[in-house]
């Protein structure tokens, strides 16, 4: 069983369940006759590794920088405020972001990440979805993305985009399912008490 390491980008006025949904996922996904074995190390970086100040004030101390992380297979970016305000704003994020998907066998957002995904081009001519409240301006300032609407994820194999907030816990289950298999993510749920079919 290949172990892949899940990289959740951070910054300020992330929205908390963006990234804590895909973090609860992937940090407890293992096979059932060996929980101490997961699937994935889940850790969270940001531009300086310094505390971050979440979306309505949750506090939180990445694991690593951006000249500091572990080489990363997956790269999950969130979204919020912060995403759709500042960050898109931040050549050294939209660089990392940029730089790793050619280092990463998967890039995947969560919400307003996708902006972010976007501005570094890596949905150009792919279909793609974000929060419902940001489609148009998904699709009114990247105009070579095919935007999806009234879908919880669009898989486009190297690159995933989800809806908004919760949705990218469905994201997160739909990509343990494609690596490890339905029976993984059907385990994994039924431990988070959480609906996956």
């Amino acid at each position: 069983m290949k172990k892949r390491t899940v990289g959740i980008l951070l910054f300020n006025e992330v929205e908390v369940l963006d990234f804590a949904g895909p973090y609860e996922v992937f940090s407890i996904a293992a096979p059932p006759e060996d929980y101490d074995n997961h699937f994935f190390q889940a850790v969270t970086i940001s531009e300086t590794g310094q505390r971050i100040n979440t979306r309505n004030g949750l506090t939180i101390k990445p694991d690593y920088s951006f000249s500091s992380h572990p080489r990363l297979d997956i790269v999950i970016v969130p979204g919020g405020k912060g995403a759709e305000l500042y960050e898109i704003h931040n050549q050294n994020v939209i660089k990392w972001i940029k730089n790793q998907s050619f280092k990463t066998e998967i890039m995947a957002s969560v919400c307003t990440g996708a902006l972010l995904l976007a501005t570094a081009g890596l949905l150009d001519g792919k279909s793609a979805t974000t929060h419902w409240m940001d489609v148009d301006r998904l699709e009114a300032e990247f105009p070579l993305i095919t935007v999806k609407r009234g879908v919880k994820f669009v898989d486009e194999g190297s690159v995933i985009t989800s809806g908004g907030i919760s949705a990218g816990i469905n994201m997160s289950f739909h990509l343990l399912s494609r690596l490890y298999g339905k029976e993984a993510a059907l385990n994994t749920a039924k431990n988070m008490e959480y609906e996956f079919q």
